[in-house]
């Protein structure tokens, strides 16, 4: 992928944006733990027309996850499965399929992080990623396809992206 300077200056104002709403959401008590409801998270919805928001949408998790209570763990985590997301959505055809690698990826890792920290790998893990897992999940799907899905209209509508 190429970038240029408005890729670029789009990166750094999604990274930005992403780490502005997701302080909003702590001021909150939605950003971390197993019940969350990230606004920064419709924005994750963004590669699907824009590829390179991608590594904003990274930079901006790792710079929130830096207060998480989970600590470097999720920021490695928690930034990796919203790069990987990203990536998924890039590749997708139509904006519904869009919004569910963030969805899926979130539910799936920071399910099993969260589910990690309170359980460890005991027998208490698989109940504990169960919940933490539906959770989460519901939060995401909450994020990007109530928020996200309209956030694409508009942007597809009102936007000119080259």
């Amino acid at each position: 992928m190429h970038f240029d300077t408005k890729k670029l200056t789009r990166c750094a104002l999604i990274a930005a944006i992403y780490v502005a709403l997701t302080m909003l959401s702590n001021a909150l008590n939605l950003a971390y733990g197993p019940i969350q409801l990230r606004f920064s998270e419709a924005m994750t919805v963004l590669p699907f027309l824009m590829p390179e928001a991608s590594w904003g949408l990274f930079i901006g998790c790792v710079l929130s996850n830096i207060l998480s209570p989970y600590g470097p763990l999720d920021m490695i985590v928690g930034s990796a499965a919203t790069l990987l997301a990203a990536l998924l959505t890039a590749r997708c055809r139509n904006k519904w399929t869009a919004a569910l690698p963030p969805v899926l990826c979130n539910a799936i890792l920071i399910g099993a992080l969260i589910a990690w920290e309170e359980a460890g790998v005991g027998n208490g893990f698989p109940p504990a990623f169960f919940y933490n897992a539906l959770t989460v999940g519901l939060g995401e799907a909450v994020a990007c396809y109530v928020l996200g899905i309209p956030l694409l209209g508009v942007m597809q509508k009102h936007l000119k992206l080259n």
